[in-house]
């Protein structure tokens, strides 16, 4: 068994200024004000947009994340209905294959120090879920028969594709220290990935 971090990348190769520019296209269309656009003008277009609510303006680009993470918290990602996602699947991924080193690979939780009581509880349920699993494909069971004793922390993979103006709401939910421990981490992973190519487009959310 292996345990390792959550990470995420950004898999979307369009630049800040790419997506200001379609958007400012799109926008200006509802007010016939397309003769106003110059080299300058789509940041200032769409702040304003922005400053007014008038978010689905900002729906025609969208931007995708590939997330490495915990099953349990690709179970509440899955919950935003207004994005497309493509996820690691338990029914067709054999681990006992050579492809994934003839072993399960989980989470660390993010709120138990290695060493701790708690950390060595969920360390040796990890554990056992890997040789029910193994023992289960022994005996002639299918992965997505087996798949039934697999942990919440078994790692996954999922691509995210959301516009901006969900991308934003997820944030404004998921950063917040009421989400869970796990999806909120990922979720500020996530924000600091957009902080750095998209800042225009989350200036104004607050992060707890």
């Amino acid at each position: 068994m292996r345990i390792i971090e959550p990470y995420v990348t950004l898999e979307s190769k369009i630049t800040q200024k790419e997506a200001l520019d379609l958007i400012e296209s799109a926008g200006r269309v509802c007010y016939k004000s397309e003769d106003k656009i110059n080299g300058d003008s789509a940041e200032k277009f769409i702040k304003g947009i922005l400053s007014r609510g008038h978010e689905s303006v900002i729906e025609h680009v969208s931007i995708t994340v590939r997330v490495v993470c915990d099953r349990g918290v690709t179970h509440e990602i899955v919950r935003h209905r207004i994005a497309s996602y493509s996820q690691e699947s338990t029914r067709y991924c054999n681990y006992t294959s050579d492809k994934f080193s003839k072993e399960i690979t989980v989470i660390r939780p993010i709120f138990w120090n290695k060493g701790s009581s708690q950390f060595n509880a969920w360390q040796k349920g990890m554990e056992e879920c890997e040789k029910a699993y193994f023992s289960l494909i022994n005996a002639g069971a299918s992965p997505q028969e087996a798949r039934s004793v697999l942990p919440n922390s078994l790692k996954t993979e999922i691509f995210i594709t959301m516009n901006f103006r969900e991308w934003r709401h997820f944030f404004s939910l998921r950063c917040s220290k009421a989400a869970h421990p796990q999806m909120q981490q990922i979720a500020n992973m996530i924000f600091d990935l957009f902080k750095e190519k998209y800042p225009l487009f989350i200036q104004d959310i607050m992060v707890d």
